[in-house]
């Protein structure tokens, strides 16, 4: 991947997973390009390309990559499960059996079985100083209207179980929420509907994106509360507004498949990466 100070355009590629879309880059053979810059640049939908969020591939240990995650304000994400789907089936293809994926979250393992590509997204955080939360409070039942549930998935998660999440208001609860005082990291917030013991119907309001179509750590998020507050089993299939995830809560970690897409490969004009 070239260096965006140095060359005149800077090529990058769109996916998505359920709607969740991302601008991704490969740096393998370089060095990293992603500014705070360049990522609120390439985040704004009307000027930019538009993303919920960028995941940028470095190198890692042999057999496997580096990927580094960031918001559309510029933040810097600690992880995205349908970003990391999208990408391991961007490097594996349709033969690979399994990949290293190194993240800020840690080393998480893509590993196709039957045919279907699943991703461990790692043990969840329970801890209240894991999540983390400001103070400590029972993670099961915090403090908040709504008694939500706090887990962490190397970012922090507010969960509320609601009767119906088709009539929820992300836009208008999500806000408050993601920035409330308990979150000194602030966090994503999601309105989960459980309909049986292994079915979510789940909706998400994303921290530095806003409302989204789907997130993957907020779905593993979601299972691991739902199964600790005894409403679900460890295996789910869930619902979110962009389409159907599967999950499932093992010994190693919480794995999730679902279905991904390459929208379309390009650079960037120079002229755009100039005006950085």
């Amino acid at each position: 991947m070239r260096d965006a100070a140095t060359h005149k355009t800077l090529a990058f590629l769109k996916m998505h997973g359920l709607g969740n879309d991302f601008v991704i880059i490969d740096s393998r053979g370089g060095a990293a390009v992603t500014t705070p810059a360049l990522a609120r640049a390439l985040g704004d939908r009307h000027r930019g390309v538009g993303f919920d969020q960028l995941a940028e591939i470095r190198d890692g240990e042999p057999d496997g990559i580096t990927l580094d995650f960031w918001n559309a304000d510029g933040s810097r994400a600690g992880a995205c499960g349908n970003a990391t789907r999208c990408v391991a089936q961007l490097v594996m293809g349709d033969e690979g059996d399994q990949l290293s994926i190194r993240t800020a979250r840690g080393a998480l393992e893509a590993r196709r079985e039957d045919g279907t590509l699943w991703i461990n997204m790692g043990h969840p955080q329970l801890a209240w100083d894991e999540i983390p939360l400001a103070r400590d409070v029972d993670p099961l039942h915090m403090p908040l209207d709504g008694d939500p549930v706090g887990v962490g998935m190397g970012n922090p998660h507010c969960v509320f179980f609601v009767p119906d999440a088709g009539q929820t208001d992300p836009a208008g609860r999500g806000p408050a929420v993601e920035t409330d005082p308990l979150f000194p990291e602030k966090t994503n917030v999601e309105f989960a509907e459980v309909r049986a013991r292994d079915e979510i119907r789940m909706r998400v309001w994303e921290r530095g994106t806003g409302i989204t179509l789907a997130c993957g750590s907020g779905a593993c998020a979601t299972l691991v509360a739902a199964h600790r507050r005894g409403l679900t089993d460890r295996r789910v299939r869930m619902e979110l507004d962009g389409g159907w995830l599967d999950l499932d809560w093992r010994e190693d970690g919480v794995w999730m498949a679902g279905p991904t897409a390459l929208v379309f490969r390009a650079e960037l004009d120079a002229d755009f990466l100039g005006a950085l």
